[in-house]
């Protein structure tokens, strides 16, 4: 009986360091495909990457009309079209033969 149970603890032993390698293993293949970053969350990643690269097309192209609006505001050759047109949305200044149709 005492040799059974020194073979069984021999057992044991023996297995121990395969069987933590094993569970080691285990933990870092189930973080790969189960983690935050692990292929599981690819598809997210790639609905968040979309979502986002429209809002950066939207961005730029509200970036290229403020680009614009700024040149044609260049104190040192401003557009005249421009220029008559914030004069007369800002401090609603008309013509006299004007007629001031407001659209708000």
């Amino acid at each position: 009986m005492a040799q059974a149970k020194r073979n069984l603890w021999a057992n044991v032993r023996a297995a121990a360091l395969p069987a933590i390698a094993m569970v080691i293993v285990a933990f870092f293949a189930g973080y790969a495909l189960f983690g935050s970053n692990g292929i599981l969350a690819w598809g997210e990643y790639t609905k968040r990457l979309d979502t986002r690269r429209i809002e950066l097309a939207k961005l730029e192209h509200d970036h290229m009309v403020l680009a614009n609006r700024v040149a044609l505001l260049d104190p040192h050759h401003a557009n005249p079209d421009m220029v008559d047109e914030l004069v007369r949305r800002d401090l609603g200044v008309a013509h006299p033969d004007e007629v001031v149709v407001p659209l708000h």
